[in-house]
């Protein structure tokens, strides 16, 4: 895992190549089906680019849409086997609209290469899906055909210096031991708190939740609005405020006073601003850090940073169980 991070930035010097790139239509809206870290790129892009038609499809099935033929369907499986993205591909592409897919190889790229669909492998470095963020925004931005945003997407491979933010990681992680993370950022900077989150469930195997202002304002503040009976309930929280220097001057302002009313109930709060030159360096920073602290929380903790064993436990079980199920059905005659 520590490898990894300290690697990320080579990704972005990765070159795509678009297969079967004369079926790719040039199309200005997207739909992007995906799970877990397959799907993460995919608000970090519709993040810096708001001005693009970006839906995210996290489901079985199809999102229900109009005009559905005018969009591009986009199949992201790090892992090429993910159940509900071969699905939604499958279905995709039965309805006769436009499909790529992007995966490291698996039963998606040999469904889009069957078909001679327009698809991306990602190089295999044998990192986890969540690790693989750097390859995935890169191909989905080959896939829009946005060689502005390509271009400087390569300047993060020189630009980002993953091993100088160790120390902060570090740091913050002795900061949170014993605590559960809740990530705060302003309603733009969502997916960059999600990722954050997530970081903690996958590589530090804690529970931790994410919010974005101005909406927490108006409801969850006020679960933390503490008297004796209710203080245990939320006792070891422990909040981080994802500033950024682009923050609209009202949220700046009620970052500020939502952190000073949680301080006076008891609960820390540490600001993490956002650095860099552009969005982009701004939002992969802010993620190494993520990265950094969920790996030294998982050391403090003792637990297994990279590979996620209920995962893998949970889907053996799903298939023991649909498997149990047809056999059930076969008895009764239903196939």
């Amino acid at each position: 895992m520590e490898e990894a991070i300290r690697d990320f930035h080579k990704q972005f010097a990765w070159e795509p190549e678009v297969v079967s790139v004369n079926k790719l239509q040039h199309l200005k809206k997207f739909v992007v089906g995906g799970m877990g870290g397959s799907n993460l790129a995919g608000p970090l892009l519709a993040a810096l680019r708001p001005m693009l038609d970006i839906v995210m499809h996290r489901d079985y099935g199809l999102p229900h849409l109009a005009l559905a033929k005018e969009r591009f369907w986009i199949a992201s499986s790090y892992s090429g086997n993910t159940e509900e993205t071969i699905d939604f591909a499958k279905r995709v592409f039965k309805k006769g609209y436009p499909v790529a897919a992007i995966s490291t190889g698996g039963k998606l790229i040999e469904f889009a290469a069957a078909r001679r669909l327009p698809h991306i492998v990602i190089p295999d470095t044998k990192i986890q899906p969540r690790s693989a963020l750097g390859f995935a925004m890169v191909g989905l931005a080959a896939f829009l055909r946005d060689s502005t945003l390509l271009s400087e997407l390569h300047t993060l491979a020189s630009r980002l210096n993953p091993a100088a933010l160790e120390k902060k990681g570090k740091a913050l992680a002795a900061a949170l031991r014993g605590k559960v993370p809740v990530v705060y950022s302003y309603t733009r900077n969502q997916p960059i708190a999600y990722n954050w989150k997530i970081k903690f469930n996958e590589t530090g195997k804690i529970p931790a939740f994410c919010n974005v202002f101005p909406e927490l304002n108006h409801n969850e503040m006020t679960g933390f609005d503490v008297i004796l009976h209710t203080k245990e309930l939320s006792q070891n929280m422990h909040f981080i405020f994802l500033t950024d220097s682009t923050d609209h001057p009202q949220i700046e302002k009620r970052m500020r006073v939502c952190a000073k009313l949680y301080e006076e109930r008891g609960f820390p709060v540490t600001d993490v601003p956002l650095h860099g030159r552009t969005s982009l360096e701004r939002m992969f920073s802010s993620l190494l850090i993520a990265d950094w602290t969920a790996l030294h929380l998982s050391r403090l903790y003792g637990t297994e940073a990279e590979k996620v064993p209920m995962v893998e436990t949970f889907k053996r079980l799903i298939v023991v169980t649909s498997n149990k199920c047809l056999e059930h059905d076969k008895i009764l005659g239903y196939h």
